[in-house]
């Protein structure tokens, strides 16, 4: 009812009146009066005049699940939101409740992350209530082997997202960072559950500095936020909603054809090695060329010093600018 009663407010330019609330609800204007009480608690501003009703002045920077759900426009994903206080790493949780049978779509995200996973095994933390740290748990009816490849589109619907919502222009890396004057400021992490030709779950996690003032020592130098690029802070839900709003449209594009054929100049029109020299990190190997951006299969497409043109799948490869991150 809170959730409802939150899309209400937010979604009615002029006043509610305590008599529509109590007739939407079926309730007393007593219970109405209690849950606005309950939401002015939670630090939302709202604002009660005699004869004309309650509305919404100002909303906390709060990334509750009735606070995602009262803005979400999405047809399917998201629409059951878990928030949790603290944990360990949302993909984990997500990897938990997948195979207690929980629904595709389902979206979890927490204030704190205290042992989160990043690419390659590494950790990634993050202070509490400043930052977004979101999973979505998919069970996409797809061969095992295109899935990696959600990456990709959780890297475009990011990097899309937060263009819309800040007017930043936000870059890809290859294949999993976005980065704001170039600097990271989100990594995504798809882990999967299968068998040989059949998936049983998906989660793709993502994390992105939002409202982080500062970052210590040497980290400084390659990470960044949101709020230091836009100089203001900037509301969590609504860039998370964004996020899967945008992201379930490109899933339910991709899921048809098992592929990016029909996304993957759009990637490159957003990734910042494009027409850039690379340095490719393999596992006993180190070379530099050129890229042009991906194929239809989420590969980079470099082409070496020497003249030969490769396509590199992300794997245990790492793609940095020959002079720096990127």
């Amino acid at each position: 009812m809170k959730t409802k009663l939150l899309r209400i407010l937010r979604e009615t330019k002029e006043y509610v009146s305590g008599q529509q609330l109590c007739e939407c609800f079926g309730v007393s204007r007593t219970a109405v009066w209690k849950m606005i009480g309950q939401l002015k608690e939670e630090g939302y501003e709202i604002e009660a005049v005699k004869n004309r009703g309650y509305r919404i002045v100002n909303t906390p920077d709060v990334m509750s699940s009735q606070e995602i759900l009262s803005r979400l426009h999405s047809e399917w994903m998201g629409h059951k939101c878990i928030h949790l206080t603290s944990i360990d790493s949302t993909n984990n949780y997500a990897r938990k409740i997948a195979e207690e049978g929980a629904l595709a779509g389902t979206l979890v995200v927490a204030d704190e992350q205290t042992a989160g996973k990043g690419r390659r095994g590494r950790s990634w933390e993050t202070p509490d209530h400043v930052n977004i740290m979101m999973t979505l748990l998919l069970r996409p009816r797809i061969h095992p082997g295109p899935a990696p490849r959600m990456t990709l589109l959780m890297a475009m619907a990011a990097a899309q997202s937060i263009r819309a919502e800040t007017g930043l222009e936000a870059f890809i890396k290859w294949p999993n960072d976005v980065v704001l004057n170039g600097k990271k400021v989100c990594g995504i992490l798809t882990e999967m559950s299968a068998e040989v030709d059949y998936i049983n779950y998906v989660v793709v996690g993502i994390g992105i500095n939002v409202n982080q003032e500062s970052f210590p020592g040497e980290l400084a130098r390659t990470a960044g936020s949101l709020y230091l690029a836009l100089g203001k802070k900037i509301s969590r839900a609504a860039l998370a909603v964004r996020i899967v709003e945008r992201f379930e449209k490109l899933y339910e594009t991709f899921v048809k054809t098992e592929d990016l054929r029909e996304l993957y100049e759009e990637y490159n029109g957003m990734c910042i090695n494009c027409g850039r020299q690379v340095q490719v990190r393999e596992p006993g190997n180190v070379y530099t060329g050129t890229t042009d951006g991906i194929n239809e299969k989420g590969e980079l497409i470099v082409r070496r010093e020497d003249g030969e043109t490769v396509c590199i799948y992300a794997g245990e490869v790492s793609v940095r600018g020959l002079y720096g991150y990127v």
